[in-house]
């Protein structure tokens, strides 16, 4: 018997969404990157881009357990000398609720020429309204 290996003529994307309210951040960030990754098919195929396009709105009422609304803290440089930014997590939640969700679901991809081909399958929104309704995305079920 021999291994199924997935080509990528053969992968079928559907559209997934999920609605962020009152989710926990990791929780939901590793459940969108499963199905970015396509783990929960039965064809997954490690070295091929073979997960769904996932959709999230209300990114801006997720929310963060204990203490890390204060104490996580988001960095970026700008490659300038003395550049480097910082923001706790309340403050990226206010200015940029988008990037928090996309940076969670970017640590639990592979990083490389295949990651960065899955990470553009996830379209993150700051409220509940989206443009991607022609092709009809069915809800991803994730626990709270």
């Amino acid at each position: 018997m021999k291994t199924y290996s997935q080509k990528t003529a053969e992968v079928e994307r559907n559209w997934r969404i999920v609605d962020a309210q009152d989710k926990v951040l990791g929780r939901l960030a590793s459940q969108i990157a499963v199905t970015l990754r396509g783990k929960d098919k039965a064809t997954f195929t490690p070295h091929i881009d073979g997960g769904d396009f996932v959709i999230v709105v209300n990114a801006e009422k997720v929310h963060l357990t204990g203490a890390k609304e204060d104490g996580k803290i988001y960095y970026q440089h700008t490659r300038f000398r003395g550049g480097l930014k910082s923001w706790p997590a309340r403050r990226m939640r206010e200015i940029h609720p988008e990037e928090m969700i996309r940076r969670a679901v970017w640590g639990m991809l592979p990083k490389g020429p295949l990651g960065r081909e899955m990470i553009k399958k996830l379209k993150v929104y700051k409220g509940s309204a989206h443009p991607h309704v022609a092709q009809q995305p069915k809800p991803l079920a994730i626990a709270k």
